[in-house]
């Protein structure tokens, strides 16, 4: 059979197999969740849901209290660029996977590079109408969102080709979740994660001042590199690149946030001194079949 009607094929049975999972019924759906997965749940529903967000922009106190952080991702354009590229060099052609896609920003970009298909999960509901919402107005055809549980997909196995970790592996018991990544992913399959790194006192100190903006579980399990080390039992690791060392307080201070910026483009090639970045990214890949 020709490569094309055999990917073609894949496609298919992967479609029909997120139907299967989208038929759950709501009950049976939230029965399967423990208690840490459905305090995730409800903190992304409200994190996520546009009328929530406008309604704490009313209240500059009650926004600072929930949202404040937003204004330090503003800083991020270089590592969201690296995301970018990385998503049109690895996700045309190729049955792409949002893994806890969120609002579905990666699917979404892409089905825009030219992916076979695009499938975002999420825990959340509300995210997941967002994405769909978002695909529908930019008249993508060639994406799927739907919720399922990222530590037990209920995907087939060796059936994704590229997947990306966007801000999410520190939500989830890596235990159960690097497995299922290997199960699902197909052999030579690659994986992009982008995370918050814990070793930076100042971005710690931080989070325990801001404890309204993270759920309990996420406060204590931010990446190190021993999660990395730990990842390295189930995948090859390839590329580790650190990000924003000095440059997210630019979000505070406009002015001198070009400078800041190119501080970071110095300090991120010192080793040691760069594992004080706020983000790092790395690189999965599973182990071809022998």
């Amino acid at each position: 059979m020709p490569t094309g009607e055999l990917k073609a094929v894949e496609v298919s049975e992967l479609l029909e197999k997120i139907d299967k999972i989208d038929a759950i019924t709501n009950e049976a759906w939230l029965g399967s969740l423990n208690h840490r997965k459905r305090e995730e749940l409800e903190f992304h529903n409200r994190d996520r849901d546009p009328a929530v967000v406008e309604a704490a922009k009313t209240d500059g106190d009650t926004y600072e209290k929930f949202y404040g952080n937003k204004k330090y991702y503003e800083t991020t354009a270089r590592s969201r660029n690296h995301v970018s590229r990385w998503i049109a060099e690895n996700g045309r052609d190729k049955i792409f996977l949002d893994y806890a896609c969120g609002n579905g920003i990666n699917a979404l970009a892409a089905a825009r590079a030219g992916a076979r298909i695009s499938l975002g999960l999420d825990i959340s509901d509300v995210s997941i109408e967002n994405c769909r919402r978002a695909a529908a107005e930019q008249g993508l055809t060639n994406t799927r969102f739907f919720q399922a549980d990222a530590e037990n997909t209920l995907l087939p196995d060796n059936s994704i080709d590229t997947v990306i970790c966007s801000g999410m592996l520190h939500h989830l018991d890596l235990s159960f979740a690097l497995p299922e990544l290997r199960r699902i992913l197909k052999p030579g399959g690659r994986l992009l994660a982008v995370e918050a790194l814990d070793y930076n006192p100042a971005i710690k100190l931080y989070r325990k001042l801001t404890p309204e903006m993270r759920t309990a579980w996420e406060k204590a399990h931010i990446l190190s590199l021993k999660d990395v080390a730990f990842a390295s039992r189930f995948f090859d690791v390839e590329e580790i690149r650190y990000w924003h060392i000095v440059g997210y307080a630019g979000g505070k201070l406009r002015p001198l946030a070009p400078l800041l910026d190119l501080a970071d483009r110095l300090i991120e090639r010192v080793p040691l001194l760069n594992r004080l970045a706020w983000m790092f990214t790395f690189e999965l890949r599973k182990r071809p079949t022998p």
